[in-house]
């Protein structure tokens, strides 16, 4: 098996074990409590909004905040329970808010997050799309970094319970994201964090780029 291989192998047992533990649950969540969560927060533990960072209905007006319309409500609920934990995953603003709600309030908003539709952004760099598109379809064999395409699917939409929606997303958070992984400011995924270590700036911002643009 070659080191490609062995990565994506890797990255699809690592996912396993949340995927299972996710499932039952995920079926009693209800999208329209969500809904309400997301648009109005929770005054009583002073939780703001979601919408008021990341846009109605999911869509974030700015790029450095994801949008999360259409994402996977299994992958939504475990950064949730990430950022609740402070550990794998910190962010000053989004762990105090993700630990002020229940486990139940996390799968609710996901699951609504899931039914949104996303808007989907584009690629603005012309002089890095071929290397982005060669990145995102082909990885980097001399390096070992396996194709985006062959986890996050053609299109970017993902797989559900196993791998993010990624395709359509701001280019400057996908960026951060792939620079966090790599330098270890963020370690709650090891074959994502391993990827990102075999990667420059370069093609780290021209693969972001052209992921902004997969649809």
């Amino acid at each position: 098996m070659n080191r490609i291989a062995k990565l994506l192998a890797v990255a699809a047992m690592s996912l396993a074990a949340t995927v299972h533990a996710a499932d039952p649950a995920a079926a009693k969540a209800d999208p329209a409590k969500g809904e309400t969560l997301y648009g109005q927060g929770a005054a009583d533990r002073n939780v703001p909004a979601c919408a008021s960072c990341h846009g109605a209905n999911g869509n974030s007006p700015a790029g450095a905040n994801p949008s999360l319309a259409g994402q996977n409500a299994a992958y939504l609920h475990k950064q949730l329970v990430n950022f609740a934990a402070g550990k794998d995953r910190q962010n000053a603003i989004m762990t105090p808010y993700a630990k002020a709600l229940s486990d139940q309030e996390m799968r609710d908003i996901a699951a609504y997050l899931e039914k949104q539709k996303p808007k989907l952004n584009s690629a603005k760099n012309p002089k890095t799309v071929e290397l982005g598109q060669k990145i995102f379809r082909g990885g980097i064999a001399a390096k070992g970094v396996p194709a985006c395409a062959a986890c996050h699917g053609a299109t970017g939409a993902g797989i559900p319970n196993q791998y993010p929606r990624i395709g359509g997303q701001w280019a400057e958070y996908t960026e951060a994201q792939l620079v966090a992984f790599r330098s270890g400011a963020r370690h709650n995924n090891v074959p994502m964090a391993q990827i990102a270590a075999k990667m420059s700036d370069a093609e780290i911002k021209a693969v972001s780029d052209y992921i902004a643009g997969v649809r």
